[in-house]
């Protein structure tokens, strides 16, 4: 027979780590090559002119320039200009 009666577990230790999804760099900002711009999960932006998508859909400049986001056909597209 047992000696303790069985405890629950605690109600509080259910938080899970953010995972810092947003935009990171908004329209009208400077840009270097490599700098993430939008980090998402699924496509909510396209990447438009000199920009790229990495495989978990994260946006970034592949030249220096100047983010611009506009809408094309109900699509946000992320683009970066000189």
């Amino acid at each position: 027979m047992a000696h303790k009666k069985a405890g629950a577990t605690a109600k509080t230790n259910r938080d899970s780590i953010s995972k810092r999804l947003g935009i990171k760099i908004y329209g009208g900002q400077k840009v270097f090559k490599g700098n993430i711009i939008v980090r998402q999960k699924g496509n909510k932006f396209y990447a438009g002119e000199n920009t790229k998508a990495g495989n978990d859909y994260t946006i970034f400049a592949m030249e220096d320039g100047v983010v611009k986001f506009k809408d094309k056909l109900g699509k946000k597209i992320v683009s970066v200009t000189n």
